[in-house]
C-alpha cells in the first residue's frame, strides 16, 4: 500500500543553465543581476559556455535526475509528482509554483541542487521561493518547505568516496601512491564563509571520503587539501582561496607527480566542473606534467536517486510527528528542517524575505 504523504508534490530547484549560444548572455545578467560584476568576467564567463556551443549540462543534468526520482518513487510506491523550477533561467521558479498551484497542490517539499550550508546555497534558494511565491500569486494556496542540507549523508558521500577511489585506480600502479588529494568548491566571498558552516561542512565531507580511499588502499591516512574555483566577484573583494590551479602550479612546483581532483561542492557534472577543472585545470596540469584524474559528481548514482527518496520520508515522518533516525556521517549533521533565525544571512540586504526557515 502506498506511503501516505504530508505533502502532494516534490519541487526540485536548480540554478539554471543556457541551452544555446542566444541565451547566455542574458542567462548571466540574470545571475549577476545587483551584485557589480565586472563585464570582462562576465563576458570571460560567457566565453565558457561557447566553448560549449552555448549550453550549460545542467538542465540536462536536472532532466536526467528528475527522471531517477520517478523510477525511485515508484518503485518504492511513493505516488507523489516531481516538479522542477529554476532561480536562473527556464523553466523560472515562479512558472513552475503558478502550474503547481494550477494542478491543484496544495504542499510541497523541495529539494534544492545544493548540499552545503552557505547564503548562496542555502538562503537565497530560500529568498528565491519568497520571490517566486509573490510573482506566482499563491501565497495562501502552495505551502512549501525545504529539505535540510544533505552535504554528509552516505548518499552524498557514498558516491563520491568511489568515484575518488576509482579516480586514483584510473591513475594506474605506480602512479597512484603518489598521487595527491585535491577537493574542489565553488569558492565564495569570505563575508559568505564567516557566517556559515560552508569551509566546515566541506572539510567533514572532505575527510570522510579521504578516510574511504586510505581504507581502500591500506594506508593509515590519506592527506588532503581543499581548494576552490569559479572566483567570480571584484578583485577588492576577497574570496575563497587557493585557487585549484594556482594550487596546481604550488604543487608542481613543490615536486608533486599527479593529483586526484574531486569536486566535492557539486551534485553533479556543472559547468564549473566541465570548464573549470576538465578544461581549465585540464590544461594546467598537462603544461605541469602532472598526471590528473577527475572524479565523478553524484550525478544520477543510485545512491544519490536515493537520498532524495530518504530526506522525503524523513521529513515526512517528522511532519507526522514521528520519531525518526536522521542520516548523517559527519559530527556537523545532520541539520535541522528549519533554517534558524540568522543562519547564512544575506551580506547585502538584511530583512529580505525568505522561506523555509524561524527568519
Amino acid at each position: 500500500m502506498p506511503e501516505t504523504l504530508p505533502y502532494d508534490a516534490l519541487l526540485l530547484l536548480s540554478f539554471g543553465g543556457p541551452e544555446g549560444p542566444e541565451e547566455v548572455v542574458p542567462f548571466l545578467e540574470n545571475v549577476t543581476r545587483g551584485r557589480g560584476i565586472p563585464k570582462e568576467r562576465l563576458a570571460a564567463v560567457g566565453e565558457h559556455y561557447f566553448l560549449f556551443g552555448g549550453v550549460s549540462p545542467i538542465n540536462a543534468q536536472c532532466r536526467a535526475l528528475i527522471a531517477g526520482i520517478e523510477r525511485e518513487f515508484a518503485a518504492h510506491g511513493l505516488e507523489i509528482p516531481v516538479y522542477w523550477g529554476n532561480r536562473n533561467w527556464r523553466p523560472y521558479l515562479a512558472d513552475t509554483l503558478k502550474q503547481m498551484a494550477g494542478d491543484g497542490v496544495k504542499r510541497a517539499l523541495v529539494f534544492v541542487t545544493s548540499a552545503y550550508s552557505s547564503y548562496s546555497g542555502c538562503r537565497q534558494y530560500r529568498e528565491n521561493l519568497a520571490e517566486a511565491v509573490e510573482q506566482a500569486g499563491v501565497a495562501g494556496v502552495l505551502s512549501l518547505d525545504k529539505i535540510r542540507a544533505y552535504f554528509d549523508h552516505p548518499g552524498f558521500v557514498g558516491p563520491f568516496a568511489d568515484a575518488t577511489v576509482a579516480a586514483f585506480e584510473d591513475l594506474g600502479e605506480g602512479v597512484r601512491e603518489r598521487a595527491e588529494l585535491v577537493f574542489v568548491t565553488h569558492s565564495v566571498p569570505l563575508s559568505y564563509s564567516e557566517t556559515s558552516d560552508y569551509m566546515p561542512q566541506h572539510e567533514a565531507v572532505a575527510q570522510l571520503v579521504a578516510d574511504r580511499v586510505a581504507g581502500h588502499f591500506g594506508r593509515a591516512e590519506q592527506p588532503w587539501k581543499l581548494v576552490y574555483c569559479s572566483r567570480s566577484g571584484p578583485p577588492t573583494q576577497p574570496w575563497l582561496e587557493p585557487d585549484v590551479c594556482d594550487h596546481l602550479r604550488e604543487r608542481a612546483a613543490a615536486g608533486a607527480e599527479a593529483v586526484v581532483l574531486v569536486p566535492i561542492g557539486f551534485v553533479s557534472d556543472h559547468m564549473e566542473v566541465i570548464y573549470d577543472l576538465d578544461t581549465q585545470a585540464a590544461e594546467v596540469a598537462a603544461k605541469l606534467g602532472l598526471a590528473m584524474a577527475r572524479a565523478a559528481t553524484p550525478g544520477t548514482a543510485p545512491a544519490f536517486v536515493s537520498l532524495v527518496r530518504d530526506l522525503l520520508t524523513e521529513r515526512a515522518a517528522v511532519e507526522r510527528g514521528e520519531q525518526v533516525e536522521r542520516a548523517g556521517l559527519s559530527a556537523r549533521g545532520p541539520m535541522p528542517d528549519i533554517c534558524a533565525a540568522g543562519c547564512c544571512p544575506n551580506p547585502r540586504v538584511q530583512g529580505k524575505p525568505a522561506l523555509c526557515g524561524r527568519d
